[in-house]
């Protein structure tokens, strides 16, 4: 690790140089201040881009590149892991509100003789129960084998191996149901992959196309990409570190910014940067993606089980809608957004419910406390 692994950057928006230092305080001040405990507490760098109707604000603390010292920089682009659910779950709100298909549609519909077998049966469960992880689908991230073939050490060797959402699908169902559909909440990520598969399946196009046709393109987000099969991440980024999951904290730090993302699917593969998060949450929470109606679906939530893949710190008060969720603030503040978790990534991104104050946190090494992301919503939500 260089000297520069401990560097702190920040930009505010609109800051005039030499400003007055006995001008107003930074109201981002308790926000970098979270970022900075981030590294503080062993993680590479931490980076956090704000928006409000008063402009924009950037944080970074700590290295984008632990070989070279660079700091994290605003524009740089990163893995967003699970915050693609938003992305998947808004393409198949507009196409319930189209017409082509309904939310309540069973998966046997569109995808027949899928969901089979093991106590399966696709005639019962819904699109909709997809979307919010009340199927019961076992989630294909938990399964014994997969986990032996890409964690730990293992994960070097494969993390180019790649996967089929069929595949990805097959593991998930050569488990039994964790309850019968609609009647428990339990976060899966074969729930978004099959999301995928119906998309394709209703538009006779690719995942990526209809993502990019209906929410990257129109929303003009210039460094969000759906990589497919591709390694690699376009443009400046940061890279992603990672102790491939091993539960010793002195364990070694490797470099797995790339790999093949398809064995994260329409469930976790976008790339993007804080900035084109902030505006898609932004539109997508102020109306500009979705009807009224299909709006009202996504923010209808059930409750959160604590812990789990989700990301969900025990004790917090919180419900998962439509690849949306909800969190509750310790200041009785709630804001709306989404976690993400692939190797070498953690992000997090909430907004308040018109969308009108939105913030994305990323840190590029995937182990660490919860709460250290929790208090950075908790620093620049509450006052």
């Amino acid at each position: 690790m260089t000297a520069g692994a401990l560097a702190v950057v920040a930009t505010t928006a609109g800051a005039a140089p030499g400003a007055d230092a006995q001008g107003p305080p930074d109201p981002h001040a308790r926000t970098q201040a979270a970022l900075d405990a981030i590294v503080a507490a062993g993680t590479p760098g931490a980076l956090a881009r704000v928006t409000t109707g008063e402009g924009r604000w950037s944080g970074g603390a700590g290295v984008a590149d632990l070989d070279t010292g660079r700091p994290r920089l605003a524009g740089d682009r990163f893995r967003v892991g699970s915050l693609t659910k938003t992305f998947t779950a808004t393409v198949l709100l507009q196409l319930d509100a189209e017409g082509v298909l309904s939310i309540d549609d069973s998966v046997e519909r569109w995808l027949p003789g899928v969901v089979r077998g093991r106590g399966h049966d696709g005639r019962k469960v819904s699109l909709r129960q997809l979307l919010n992880h009340t199927s019961g689908i076992f989630n294909y991230n938990r399964d014994a084998g997969f986990l032996a073939e890409f964690t730990g050490e293992a994960f070097l060797k494969n993390r180019y191996k790649g996967a089929t959402p069929e595949q990805l699908v097959r593991i998930g169902l050569a488990h039994p149901p964790e309850f019968p559909p609609g009647t428990g909440w339990s976060y899966s990520d074969t729930n978004y992959v099959l999301a995928g598969m119906v998309i394709e399946r209703a538009t006779g196009r690719s995942y990526a196309s209809q993502v990019e046709r209906r929410v990257i393109r129109p929303l003009e987000l210039r460094s969000t990409s759906v990589p497919g099969t591709s390694p690699a991440i376009p443009g400046p980024h940061s890279r992603h570190y990672s102790k491939l999951y091993s539960e010793d904290s002195g364990a070694a730090i490797h470099d797995v910014t790339e790999f093949d993302p398809s064995v994260a699917g329409a469930a976790g593969q976008i790339i993007s940067t804080a900035g084109d998060l902030n505006r898609f949450y932004a539109a997508l929470l102020a109306g500009d993606l979705l009807p009224a109606r299909q709006m009202k679906a996504m923010l209808t939530g059930v409750p959160i089980k604590d812990g789990g893949h989700g990301r969900t710190a025990p004790g917090a008060v919180a419900t998962y809608g439509l690849g949306l969720r909800s969190d509750t603030l310790p200041c009785g503040v709630t804001v709306w957004g989404h976690g993400g978790q692939v190797p070498g990534s953690l992000s997090r991104a909430a907004a308040t419910h018109d969308g009108g104050h939105v913030l994305t946190l990323n840190r590029n090494g995937d182990w660490g406390e919860q709460a250290l992301e929790d208090a950075v919503l908790a620093a620049e939500f509450c006052d």
